[in-house]
């Protein structure tokens, strides 16, 4: 199942974000989305989980909660 993750901190790498996301199990994908010029996070990425139960179990754990000072949103990708 993929899933959008929207409101990432800049900051945040994309190591970090699959480390968040395996403990909902297992990524087949885990891409952050990068500005083409400046090289810096665009603020989203993409996670591609190996099943749909994982992804629901990642959306309902993690939409609204708190990344550093960010609250992020977690939503199926179309």
């Amino acid at each position: 199942m993929k899933l959008i993750v929207l409101n990432l901190p800049r900051d945040l790498s994309e190591d970090e974000l699959a480390k968040l996301f395996k403990n909902f199990g297992d990524i087949k994908a885990c891409d952050l989305v990068m500005d083409a010029k400046t090289l810096k996070s665009k603020g989203f990425a993409f996670v591609q989980m190996a099943s749909e139960h994982e992804g629901n179990f990642a959306i309902q754990e993690l939409h609204g909660s708190r990344l550093g000072k960010k609250k992020i949103r977690v939503k199926h990708a179309a």
